[in-house]
């Protein structure tokens, strides 16, 4: 066995050889582990780079597909819009004849009608003649009874010869 025994105390080192000595001993660490973050970061700016670029070329397929897209959602639009007129009118075409049918239907055969008027509101005018006053009243009555219409008048009522002429005003259809 060998044994190294030093006896002579160590001098003390200047501000230079401690310089010297951290250089040589720590500071290639510290080169070399800044080196690698330096090349992490460049990697991961390749990385960010790349996702960026696909990002534009996501944004500019979609705004290509908006597009062509955009002129078919205008027109679904506009036929949405035909649409919902033609809905309102097919609408108003069975509330009338809803309603025409309802005062034809309810018409008593005893009763002659000459004229009837409607408005674009599915008001009736209708004049009519009858031999019984009694009649015209049972036609009146029945009307009132079903609710169909919320105004029922009878505007004029007279005795011609041996009939009754009447004007009757129907107004405001309830389906």
């Amino acid at each position: 066995m060998n044994y190294k025994i030093n006896l002579l105390s160590e001098k003390e080192k200047n501000f230079l050889e401690k310089i010297n000595y951290f250089v040589l001993n720590y500071l290639r660490y510290i080169l070399v582990i800044t080196q690698l973050v330096i090349i992490l970061v460049f990697f991961y700016r390749f990385q960010i780079d790349q996702e960026i670029i696909d990002l534009r070329d996501s944004v500019s397929q979609k705004k290509e597909i908006i597009n062509i897209v955009l002129p078919l959602i205008n027109e679904s639009k506009r036929i949405k819009i035909k649409i919902d007129e033609i809905s309102n009118i097919l609408n108003q075409q069975n509330k009338f004849k809803s309603s025409f049918d309802y005062v034809l239907f309810s018409f008593p055969y005893s009763i002659k009608l000459t004229e009837i008027e409607i408005d674009n509101n599915n008001n009736f005018k209708i004049i009519g003649y009858s031999k019984s006053s009694k009649e015209i009243d049972n036609f009146l009555s029945s009307l009132k009874k079903d609710k169909k219409f919320k105004i029922i008048e009878i505007k004029t009522l007279k005795k011609l010869e041996d009939n009754y002429i009447f004007l009757i005003y129907l107004k405001d259809y309830l389906i």
